[in-house]
Parts: structure tokens; C-alpha cells; sequence
């Protein structure tokens, strides 16, 4: 087709919309927002989580609980890696279908258990279920929509998830409290069912072929894609994206401490009912619609696209809402309600207005040529494995005997600012001056996190022989400067190191985690990141 052809064609598919595309769109609109009702659910549980077996409870603690709600968020994180390219493959209405169904099955059949292991091991299948959600929507709205109207249909789509997110809440906290904490996750399961049903019966994948072809050969430029290698490199060598990451790990901390421990603050703190604290969080929902839809539109008119001025600010003001949120939450005044509400909305557009813009619009803008969709999800990886850590961190730091609510709220904060500083570094930064890292960048990143993970396994008197096995990862690591790949070598010890820390994690929980622990699986984490971006490096 000539370019003029293109262009008429282009006129003619804006302006003549295909039959059904209002039905699909607002199908994909309550089926993505239905995925949420199994996922952001287990907050008003957590009080019931904790209570003692006496009262009907499961006695965990709130490391405990951390771990589980960190589960959903590691397992939801390498899931968005794999189902981006299974969605290619298989159609969506039947991953959607396994998604929907089998999120539902696993909320049931958390409900029925009771060992901390094998909760644990639930909620981790459930975060893969729930991470079948989004990239099958991504492939129906790209058989529908060409590329000049897929924005705004994307903004109505998003607010799908953020409504959900506040029904929710209600739903849940009184689920609770007219059939305990199981009420949490087996009246949300037969909502998600039931919209699963929905979905079956009116989503249709695409239009006729006619139109397809239309829509994808016009609107969408074809470009030659690169083999996995060359995408990796473009990827983790992208300075840019290691920024956003880091940005909306951090975001996404400070976003599910709201999410998933908001009720059970407010039920402690207040001593109230989980029905009365739902009422209130639900209040997030409207404030996250309106700040998702006008910090985009705040970067087009007044910053020339630029995303990292309005994210920045945004974040800024999540830290300082945040730490008067904590103040007023505490307060007995008359007025203490009302202001609570009040910043229950603003922290919803504080939230949600920076994590469209760096899940989204933010990657696509930095990705180098050809990478966008693995630019997004490298991304959104990075901002699970954050929410995971997070989830942990307030879990310990909530019980009283490491603190108590006052100090986790306050790393809350801290989070969102440390956040707005990362993203502060790429003010000024384009899609025209995205850079790649130095190579001895991941050397000298993997070399520290060996080190790391070494001094652990002193500290923690780990077998010898596991600790100089361990050591030769350094050597290879420091002799990948010459010969990069024995980069293989030591992205193997790394995962030798994984396995090791993790099963320590496992055998000690009954009794004790140490900081050690997670130091020497952290340190074999950036180890392994950094012995990949060795070996694909293409200098």
C-alpha cells in the first residue's frame, strides 16, 4: 500500500469506526477490573489472618502474612515476562478464561486452608492467574484499535481496575464481617466467576479479517524484530528503564503498604470495624481515576510529553500526604474523619497518577526502537518484585515488637520520595538522548553482589565448601572483563546462591529470618541480572 493510500485508508478507519468496537472495548473495560477483585481482596483478611486460632483466626504473624501477600507479587511479576509471549500464541478469550476461572478456584481454596506453607504456595498461584489479565487485553485492543485512538481507549480501560479497586473494598470488609475473614476471598471469587462468564459470552477477538488487516497495516509500522539477545541488550543496557524501575518498585511499595495493609491500619489504630475502614479506602478509587487521566494529559499540554516533571511532583506529594495521612489517622479531633477522607482521594491521584504514566507511557517514550513491549514488561517486573519487598518490610515492621504502624508508614514515605528522586535524574531525558550503559556497569554490579552474598554466608556460618563455591562466582565475574563468557559460569553460581538462600529462608521461617538471609539473596539477585547483561552484551 503507497503512503498516500495509507493515509486515506488511516482517515477513513478513524472516522469510520468498525461495527462492535464500544462492546469489546467496555467488555475488556469490566473484565480487566474484574481481575481485582481476587487480587487486592486479601487486605480485609489480613486482621483475620492475624487473629488468634481461639477467635476463628490462623495466629500469623505479620511477617508472615507479608510473605504471602509478596507471593501474589513475585509470582504476578515473572508471570508478565512469560504471558507476553503466550499471548502471541494462544488465543485471548482462553487465557483470559484460565485466568478469571482459575484466580477464582484458588480464592476458594485459600479460604479452605490453614498451614502458613501451603497459603502461601496458593496465593503464589493465584499471582500467575492474575498475571494472564492484562497482555491478552493488550492483544484484543491491538486487533480493534489502530494506533491513533488505542490512547484513549486505554485510558478508559484503565479506569476499569481503579473502580474495581474501590468495590472491592466494601464488598470485602463486609464480607468479613458477616462470614469472617473466608468471606474476603469467597464472595470476590464468585464476582470474578461471574464476570468470567460475562467475558465467554461478549468479548469477541477480533473483527473480520478485512478490518484487522486494515487496522494493523495502517496504523501500526512494521519493523524488523531483533533476536532475543538484541532485545535484551537494548533493554538492560537502557539506563533509562533501570530508572523507571527502580522508580515504580519503589512507587509500588508505598502503593500495595495502601493496598494491602491500609485496612488492617485503620481497623488498629481506629479501633474500628473492617465495614466502616472499607467505606473509607474505597474513597482511593475516584482519586486514582482522576489522577490517571489527567497526569497524562498534564505532560502533553504543559511539559512538550515530557512524563518525569509531573511524576516527580506527584511523588513528592505522595510523601508528604502519606506522612500527614499517618498524623490524621491517629487523631480523636471532630474533624479527623472528614480530613481522612479528604486524603484517602489524594492519595489515590498521588498513587495512580506517576504509576500510569511509569508502567505505561513512560517505557514506551525510553524503549529504543523495537522494544516497546519488552521495555514495559522489564518495567513492570521490576515494579512487582518491589511491591513483593515492600509487602514484606511492613509486614515485619508493623508488629509492635519492630515498631508498630507509626514506623512502617513513615518507610512508606520514604519510599515515595526516594522514588521522586530517581525519577528527578531523567528530567530533561527523551526518547532522542536514551543512552546505553557502560559495560563494566554489570561487572562491577554483579562483583558487589557476590561479595554480598559471601559476607552472608559468613555472617550466618554456612558450610565451607558452599561458601568457597560460592567464591569462585567472583573470579568468574572478574575474568568476564577478558572473556565474557564465563558470564555463563557465574549467572550458574548465582542461581546455585538463589536456591541456597531461599531453602534457608524455607527451613529457618518456624524459627527465625535474618536480614543475612535476604542480603545473601538479594546480592545473588543483582548477580544473576548482571550475568545476563554480560553475556548479551553486543560491544
Amino acid at each position: 500500500m503507497s503512503e498516500q493510500g495509507s493515509e486515506i485508508s488511516s482517515e477513513l478507519r478513524e472516522s469510520n469506526p468498525i461495527h462492535g468496537e464500544n462492546t469489546v472495548m467496555w467488555t475488556l473495560w469490566f473484565t480487566y477490573g474484574a481481575f481485582y477483585f481476587c487480587r487486592t481482596n486479601l487486605s480485609a483478611a489480613v486482621s483475620g489472618l492475624k487473629a488468634p486460632e481461639a477467635s476463628g483466626g490462623l495466629g500469623l504473624s505479620g511477617e508472615e502474612i507479608g510473605w504471602i501477600l509478596a507471593s501474589l507479587k513475585m509470582a504476578y511479576a515473572f508471570g508478565q515476562l512469560l504471558n507476553g509471549q503466550l499471548s502471541e500464541h494462544i488465543r485471548p478469550r482462553l487465557l483470559l478464561a484460565i485466568g478469571m476461572f482459575g484466580s477464582a478456584a484458588l480464592n476458594v481454596t485459600f479460604g479452605l486452608g490453614t498451614g502458613f506453607y501451603f497459603l502461601l504456595f496458593v496465593w503464589a498461584c493465584n499471582g500467575y492467574c492474575q498475571s494472564l489479565g492484562w497482555t491478552p487485553c493488550m492483544r484484543v485492543i491491538g486487533n480493534w484499535f489502530p494506533v491513533l485512538r488505542r490512547g484513549k481507549v486505554l485510558g478508559i480501560i484503565g479506569t476499569g481496575y481503579q473502580i474495581t479497586l474501590g468495590l472491592t473494598y466494601v464488598i470485602a470488609s463486609y464480607s468479613v464481617e458477616y462470614f469472617g475473614w473466608r468471606g474476603a476471598v469467597f464472595v470476590p471469587s464468585v464476582m470474578l466467576a461471574a464476570c468470567g462468564i460475562g467475558m465467554l459470552l461478549l468479548l469477541r477477538e477480533s473483527p473480520t479479517e478485512t478490518a484487522v488487516s486494515d487496522a494493523n497495516n495502517v496504523s501500526t509500522p512494521k519493523f524488523e524484530r531483533g533476536s532475543l539477545r538484541v532485545n535484551l541488550y537494548l533493554t538492560l543496557f537502557n539506563p533509562g528503564l533501570w530508572l523507571l524501575g527502580i522508580s515504580l518498585g519503589l512507587l509500588n511499595a508505598c502503593r500495595y503498604g495502601f493496598l494491602d495493609w491500609g485496612l488492617t491500619h485503620l481497623i488498629e489504630i481506629q479501633e474500628t470495624t473492617i465495614g466502616k475502614s472499607g467505606l473509607k479506602y474505597c474513597l482511593i478509587a475516584p482519586g486514582a481515576a482522576a489522577g490517571a487521566y489527567l497526569s497524562g494529559w498534564a505532560t502533553d499540554r504543559y511539559f512538550n510529553s515530557r512524563r518525569a516533571p509531573v511524576i516527580c511532583g506527584l511523588l513528592v506529594l505522595l510523601g508528604l500526604t502519606t506522612l500527614l495521612y499517618e498524623a490524621v489517622a491517629r487523631s480523636t479531633e471532630w474533624w479527623a474523619t472528614g480530613v481522612l477522607c479528604v486524603l484517602l482521594v489524594a492519595l489515590g491521584f498521588c498513587i495512580y497518577g506517576p504509576q500510569v504514566l511509569l508502567v505505561g507511557t513512560a517505557p514506551a517514550d525510553l524503549a529504543h526502537r523495537g522494544t516497546t513491549a519488552a521495555a514495559a514488561g522489564f518495567v513492570n517486573f521490576m515494579g512487582y518484585m518491589g511491591a513483593a519487598t515492600g509487602d514484606v518490610v511492613t509486614g515485619y515492621f508493623s508488629d509492635a515488637a519492630h515498631g508498630g504502624w507509626q514506623i512502617a508508614i513513615w518507610i512508606w514515605a520514604g519510599w515515595a520520595f526516594a522514588a521522586a528522586g530517581c525519577v528527578s535524574l531523567l528530567w530533561n531525558t527523551t526518547s532522542n538522548r536514551v543512552g546505553f550503559l557502560p559495560s563494566f556497569v554489570p561487572k562491577l554490579t554483579g562483583t558487589v553482589g557476590l561479595l554480598s552474598m559471601i559476607a552472608a554466608l559468613i555472617i550466618e556460618e554456612a558450610p565451607q565448601t558452599v561458601t568457597l563455591a560460592m567464591s569462585a562466582g567472583i573470579l568468574f565475574m572478574l575474568a568476564s572483563f577478558k572473556i565474557r563468557r564465563l558470564g555463563i559460569a557465574t549467572s550458574a553460581f548465582a542461581v546455585m546462591g538463589i536456591a541456597y538462600f531461599f531453602s534457608n529462608y524455607v527451613v529457618s521461617f518456624g524459627d527465625q529470618v535474618t536480614w543475612t538471609l535476604a542480603a545473601g539473596l538479594g546480592g545473588c539477585g543483582v548477580a544473576l541480572i548482571s550475568s545476563i547483561m554480560v553475556i548479551t552484551d553486543e560491544r
